[in-house]
């Protein structure tokens, strides 16, 4: 029996029983007016790049309405059986979210925010430096066992997210691998995307995991020159190093979305695009935001007051 009790003749969209077209906004990942108005034509420009015939069938559902479903199992981390009725259906969702993650529309829609966030923070589009770092992440039951491994070093069983960020802390480059590999090992496929993306990139910081013949190799190869932030071992506690607090600031924007607490892709690439579409977010919120000059608004308590000027 279909949770989807709208009557054909009533249905706003193509699809018998589904009236995505004309659902209400009510959840907090719900994209505002303002936010569509942003995302929407970054959208359908990267559609019709990776649109393979101009011949294809239109697209059924309601576009805002299959982003906003995949904004809500990546902020929520539910299944995809579990998305609420408002929603197209879930087969229907995810067929789009495995469609558009082969072809890599979630990458270039952050490609795309992210010039337009730098140029709106008085940046050039393209970054000339990089920090990278790795998470490990625990894997879920769903996960597929050669895909996943043990981190050591965290004593953790599951798979290790590796990222590189600009000096805004926005994401430029994703890799998943299995947790049991060093992040020495697994910096060599990241630095090599981050390079053939962003020819401009020069310069990247990292911790001390990276050193060694990393560094030599990406000088030598990549013409890229790695800088090691070390912690001291005579500090103790929690320490802002230099360069490194940005990538480890978006890991924290990241971890916000449930659906990236714990890795629950049976595939490491569906997992990457989950981050992919996580950073659209992000980006869309924060794009937002500097278009119309306004302040974040705070996760607790009241806004705070103006401050106050001298007379």
């Amino acid at each position: 029996m279909s949770v989807y009790r709208v009557e054909a003749a009533k249905a706003s969209c193509g699809v018998s029983g589904c009236a995505c077209r004309d659902r209400l906004r009510r959840y907090p990942s719900d994209l505002t007016d303002e936010q569509w108005e942003v995302l929407e034509p970054e959208a359908r420009a990267v559609m019709a790049e990776l649109r393979k015939s101009p011949a294809g069938a239109p697209m059924r559902h309601d576009l805002r309405a299959v982003l906003d479903a995949i904004g809500y199992l990546t902020r929520y981390g539910i299944e995809w059986r579990a998305l609420p009725a408002d929603f197209p259906p879930w087969s229907a969702v995810y067929a789009f979210f495995q469609r558009w993650s082969e072809r890599g529309l979630p990458h270039r829609l952050a490609d795309r925010l992210r010039g337009r966030i730098r140029v709106a923070c008085g940046r050039a589009e393209l970054p000339t430096a990089a920090v990278i770092d790795a998470q490990t992440v625990r894997g879920a039951d769903t996960m597929a066992a050669e895909s996943c491994g043990y981190d050591a070093g965290k004593k953790t069983k599951g798979r290790k997210r590796n990222i590189a960020t600009d000096c805004l802390g926005l994401v430029l480059m994703v890799t998943v691998t299995s947790a049991g590999m060093q992040d020495r090992d697994t910096a060599y496929r990241l630095l090599a995307l981050l390079r053939e993306h962003f020819s401009t990139i020069t310069l990247v910081w990292a911790d001390g995991g990276y050193a060694g013949r990393l560094v030599v190799w990406a000088k030598a190869v990549l013409r890229l020159t790695i800088t090691i932030v070390k912690r001291s071992d005579d500090i103790r506690g929690f320490v802002v190093l230099p360069r490194r607090w940005v990538v480890e600031r978006t890991f924290g924007w990241l971890i916000r979305h449930r659906r990236l607490v714990r890795d629950y892709e049976r595939r490491p690439e569906h997992h990457e695009a989950m981050v992919w579409w996580a950073t659209v977010s992000i980006m869309t919120r924060r794009l937002t935001r500097e278009l119309a000059d306004t302040p974040p608004a705070p996760r607790w308590g009241k806004p705070r007051p103006p401050a106050l000027t001298p007379a």
